[in-house]
């Protein structure tokens, strides 16, 4: 899409189910092997009582929706702040949402709310964003 194409308020969500063998294979990916996310006598003793999904793996479904729906192919992120509200358990539903808040259209740049929700409603995940188109 051309710079033009886009307006304030414009929004775009992806839903995905955050799986335990997902998880396990994040943890490879990433290095991040703390017990927390993967041992569950571990995460049972914790302050949350269950293994909790990596904060960037969830994160990760932000990216999913700026490199595939809005802005899409092509789009170069510049900046992402992202500021952990609640932990995500292996099985749960998560929603990202973005919503362009402004645009810089003479230099093709973007900016967004961003969020992520699990089934309950809870925002799991919120900041911002600045991408290039």
């Amino acid at each position: 899409m051309k710079i033009e194409e886009f307006y304030v308020g414009q929004s775009a969500s992806l839903k995905k189910v955050f799986g335990t063998d997902e998880v396990k294979a994040f943890a490879e990916l990433s290095l991040d092997k703390n017990p927390i996310h993967l041992d569950e006598t571990y995460a049972e003793q914790s302050r949350f009582g269950n293994r909790i999904v990596h904060g960037f793996f969830v994160g990760s479904l932000i990216s999913a929706v700026f490199g595939t729906v809005l802005p899409g192919e092509g789009a170069i992120y510049l900046h992402q702040e992202m500021n952990f509200r609640k932990p995500v358990f292996h099985g749960e539903e998560i929603t990202a949402t973005v919503v362009v808040t402004n645009i810089k259209k003479e230099k093709s740049i973007l900016y967004f709310d961003t969020k992520c929700e699990n089934g309950r409603g809870e925002v799991v995940i919120d900041g911002n964003a600045v991408l290039k188109v």
